[in-house]
């Protein structure tokens, strides 16, 4: 009885996400993208939102814990920022992100030699600050070469085991290697997300069903939260 339960659930499963599969692509194929100028004007007015809540780029972050603000969540937004200045160089975009990092002195959250992707995070910034001036302030990326460098140094591949580790750090590898021309850094990026798909991912296919306060609820154990 449980084994049909069980196959049952997958079965419903399955189905609904090939059905919703189909309808998104269904809408998708009749939805009107909105115009060039209508998404940058909507990601203007949120970025000089953000810009306006937070004009001390080096404040910290207080909530349950008090936290730097080149913590990983603020890293994304600088993400963005710069993605926003390449279509739309404004130089107080340029001038808030450079600000950012001379607060944090071109370093990582909790110092240059963490392993930790989150702490990193802020590295894809400072990499792309450094290409934007023309790479000609090499100290710019020296504290998240180095981070990098350290890592490769060493055989340890098992760094990345939550989901949102490969947004973090993978790019900085990436970035590194394209500018350095070294292939010490595409290999050790791929060494390092191959143990997070084969290893650490295969968890992601046994999906575990767990009884709670009389609702069940799937959970998949490589994000950051469970749902």
């Amino acid at each position: 009885m449980k084994k049909l339960l069980t196959a049952s659930f997958f079965a419903l499963i399955l189905g609904g996400m090939t059905s919703c599969s189909v309808q998104k692509q269904t809408i998708a194929s009749k939805v009107e993208l909105p115009n060039k100028k209508e998404v940058l004007e909507v990601s203007r007015r949120a970025n000089q939102y953000f810009m306006n809540k937070w004009p001390d780029t080096g404040k910290d972050i207080v909530g349950k814990k008090v936290w730097p603000s080149n913590l990983w969540t603020r890293a994304v937004y600088y993400e963005g920022l710069i993605a926003l200045y390449k279509v739309d160089p404004k130089k107080e975009y340029y001038d808030y992100a450079m600000s950012w990092a001379n607060n944090h002195k071109w370093d990582l959250m909790r110092g240059t030699y963490t392993r930790n992707a989150d702490h990193q995070a802020c590295g894809q910034t400072y990499i792309d600050l450094y290409e934007i001036d023309g790479k000609k302030h090499p100290e710019r990326i020296k504290n998240v070469k180095a981070s990098m460098d350290s890592m490769i140094a060493t055989p340890k591949v098992d760094d990345w085991w939550w989901i949102d580790a490969l947004q973090m750090s993978m790019p900085i590898f990436t970035k590194l290697g394209r500018i350095t021309g070294e292939q010490k850094y595409f290999d050790k990026n791929y060494e390092m997300y191959a143990y997070t798909k084969y290893k650490h991912g295969e968890m992601v296919c046994t999906i575990r069903l767990i009884k709670s306060g009389g609702e069940i609820k799937v959970l998949f154990p490589l994000q950051r939260t469970e749902w």
